[in-house]
């Protein structure tokens, strides 16, 4: 965590965000723990496995004081298969407020897919590696809790893949195509406009074609971004 705590030791951020973490490994919970304090963001709890993390949230719940975020691995004891995902489906049902972003070593298809099948505000869904690139963690941590979406990368790399199979995507042009990937990373259209080099008028008229072309009708803006993600998930 060298890399964490060489950025780490800036001002305190202006959107300070709740966090509870749900990681087996204590070298890589306690990592994650001083990588977010550090940045000024509040590690209220931190747990070891799927069990301890309902019920940590339930008992926050019950005191009115349910945090913003949950950070948890996808395997967890006492199989070290699904636990961690399943708990964070079963948060996200009890609790639509609670904003739950889930690590993985690897992407596992079937598990974003059924994470991302619920609501479609503040999911995420990352690689572990992820975590050594320190802002992007700690800014996918904080869109999550509020209410925002961050899929990795190589996440949204296998989901666009399997979609093409299924011509889901067949009215989008290539560039269409890319922008909604990079949306589904949770970038925000001048981030967009940054990584393709175009100006945020033509991301702008991108983004609407896509609306468009996948049916989807005028709504919040950031929801409806997250809903053109899901479109293709779901069909």
């Amino acid at each position: 965590m060298g890399r964490g705590q060489a950025v780490g030791v800036q001002n305190i951020v202006e959107d300070k965000v709740r966090v509870v973490i749900a990681e087996d490994s204590v070298l890589l919970r306690e990592g994650l723990t001083r990588l977010l304090t550090d940045r000024g963001h509040d590690v209220v709890a931190g747990v070891g496995d799927a069990e301890a993390l309902i019920k940590t949230i339930t008992e926050f719940a019950a005191q009115g004081t349910l945090p913003d975020v949950v950070v948890a691995d996808v395997r967890m004891p006492p199989t070290h298969t699904d636990e961690g995902v399943r708990a964070a489906v079963l948060l996200r049902q009890r609790h639509p407020g609670l904003g739950v972003l889930v690590l993985s070593q690897y992407v596992e298809e079937q598990y974003a897919t059924e994470l991302l099948a619920g609501s479609s505000r503040g999911v995420g869904y990352l690689l572990k590696d992820r975590v050594a690139e320190v802002r992007e963690f700690v800014d996918a941590v904080v869109r999550v809790a509020q209410g925002g979406t961050a899929l990795d990368p190589e996440v949204v790399a296998q989901l666009l893949g399997r979609s093409r199979k299924q011509d889901v995507l067949v009215g989008l042009t290539p560039r269409e195509r890319e922008v909604l990937g990079l949306m589904a990373e949770g970038r925000t259209n001048s981030a967009i406009a940054r990584q393709l080099v175009v100006s945020d008028g033509a991301v702008e008229k991108h983004v609407s074609n896509i609306f468009l072309k996948l049916g989807l009708s005028p709504s919040d803006g950031d929801h409806r971004r997250v809903l053109a993600v899901l479109t293709y998930l779901n069909s």
